[in-house]
């Protein structure tokens, strides 16, 4: 029996080193699932990070360079029907909203310089083609539209001396120059030959002409852009990352009065810094735009299964209020309530930008004209739906309309008629719908399962650690009722045996007798 409880003994020690090694194994299974629900998010951000740098030769590289996305332009033009009521008889211009006339878009970066301090420099390569099966008529489609180089000339002579404003009035008769052309939708927008640029072409000194020969609102885009534009990668930090760092070697814009408002520091709205929040402010910055548009969250999204945040601009952008006071250095009087002044920066034709159908402007601008329906926030205000975790523009809509603001210049007959009046010429919408399915495919991946993989990891491993915790504590409960047990047997066999008492089995009577 002594043989039979000291087996016993060894083979509880060797259980309780069992349960020991369950037990500790536990603990650690258990600070690991701990540390996988506090961490494993920040270890995403962190790999999200490094793939998401520009890096040639990279994925997300080749995607920035040649997007895999088709973008659309849509372009709807405002046909003057009562030119000559208007001009003749003061009558309220009618409009005739014509289109969309879509093209197709393939974007592209050129040139592209890997710089040293994180940045790369580029060029911007657009192809427009026109698609007349997802148009509402042709592009050779006959419009009347404001003569744009003349009223921006006589706009500019108003202020001048008498006798350049009767000089001009007389090239114009001469000239044949009206206050309204009528053009293809193709000419309007990538350009034909305009008699008063051909003339400033011949006349003005060299180093005061116009960079183009033609009159397009979208000449020269088609094609490589001569401006060149650096960008930062994300390799210094990811707080920068798609951010435009110089425009043609300039860090920041000439025209306004404020470094804030000249700053060119925001995005080209195909990518943003990742980690987005709904506190957030995004910023966009486009040439033609000549400032940086700030965006905002409205409200959360979804797209092929992919939710995402919609920002777009507050709708006091182009207020005219002290805030936005530093965008006009004349001083007041300056652009009415939602319209935007961008002569500075287009070489002083009064140029005004706004919302389609005066979204979010003064009501009386729409007003003044007839054949412009009331603006609805869903078809004519801007956005972009970014997944915020990645930054990666997902849906966009940036939906302009282009405005001529015409003043009345009386020694100029052709348009001493003409009153002070914002002309709507045209707007444009240019966006995608979604991104292909390679795309949306990588974004399910980063943003859909590692959620599933904390969860996971966190409470799996933490299950595990917290049962085997269980388990170990039940054996060890266990092995302590052995213990005792064992305790016991061998005291029952440490006792020495009991002494013999007499009887007549033992002899005891039989020597009595004797």
């Amino acid at each position: 029996m002594a043989v039979r409880t000291i087996g016993r003994m060894v083979d509880y020690v060797k259980s309780n080193r069992k349960i020991r090694f369950v037990l500790a194994s536990a603990v650690v299974l258990l600070l690991l699932g701990i540390v996988c629900a506090i961490f494993f998010g920040a270890w995403v951000r962190m790999f999200i990070d490094h793939e998401l740098v520009l890096r040639p030769g990279s994925m997300t590289f080749e995607w920035w360079a040649r997007p895999p996305v088709r973008p659309f332009v849509r372009v709807y033009v405002y046909n003057v029907t009562n030119a000559d009521e208007f001009l003749n008889n003061g009558s309220k211009p009618i409009l005739d909203e014509l289109g969309p006339y879509v093209y197709s878009e393939e974007w592209e970066k050129v040139n592209i310089t890997d710089n040293e301090n994180g940045t790369l420099s580029f060029h911007y390569k657009r192809t427009y083609t026109f698609q007349p099966d997802m148009s509402k008529g042709m592009d050779d489609d006959v419009v009347v539209v404001p003569n744009i180089p003349m009223l921006s000339a006589t706009s500019q002579s108003k202020h001048a001396a008498r006798f350049l404003r009767l000089a001009m009035a007389s090239i114009m008769d001469i000239l044949k120059i009206k206050p309204f052309v009528a053009v293809s939708v193709g000419q309007l927008l990538w350009g034909y030959e305009d008699p008063l640029l051909k003339l400033a072409k011949d006349v003005v000194p060299k180093e005061q002409k116009l960079p183009y020969e033609e009159f397009g609102l979208f000449y020269g885009k088609n094609g490589t852009s001569p401006d060149i534009v650096t960008m930062f990668t994300g390799a210094t930090a990811m707080t920068d990352y798609g951010i435009i760092s110089r425009y043609n070697m300039r860090d920041k814009l000439q025209h306004w009065t404020t470094d804030e408002c000249n700053s060119i520091a925001g995005s080209d709205g195909s990518i943003f810094p990742p980690h987005i929040s709904k506190n957030d402010t995004l910023a966009v910055y486009d040439k033609d735009l000549c400032r940086l548009l700030p965006l905002k969250f409205l409200e959360e999204v979804e797209s092929v299964g992919i939710q995402g945040f919609r920002f777009t601009p507050p709708e006091d952008v182009f207020s005219n209020d002290e805030h936005n006071r530093c965008f006009c250095p004349a001083g007041p009087p300056c652009a009415p309530n939602g319209l935007f002044n961008v002569s500075l920066c287009q070489y002083d034709s009064p140029i005004m930008l706004s919302f389609p159908h005066f979204y979010l402007a003064d009501p009386s601008l729409r007003e003044k004209v007839e054949g412009i329906s009331p603006p609805v926030p869903e078809e004519h205000r801007l956005f972009i739906d970014v997944q915020p975790e990645m930054g990666i523009a997902m849906r966009a809509r940036a939906r302009i309309q282009i405005n001529l603001a015409v003043s009345q210049v009386v020694d100029i007959k052709q348009v001493a008629n003409f009153p002070d009046i914002v002309f709507p010429i045209l707007w444009f919408e240019e966006g995608i719908d979604e991104l292909p399915q390679q795309v949306t495919s990588l974004l399910r991946l980063a943003t859909q399962v590692p959620p599933v993989a904390r969860a996971a990891l966190g409470w799996g491993l933490s299950a595990l650690g917290i049962l085997l915790i269980l388990l170990a504590v039940t054996c060890l409960i266990r092995s302590s009722h052995r213990q005792s047990t064992l305790r016991l047997e061998g005291h029952v066999v440490a006792k020495p045996p009991p002494a013999k008492t007499p009887s007549k089995e033992n002899g005891y009577e039989l020597n009595s007798r004797r």
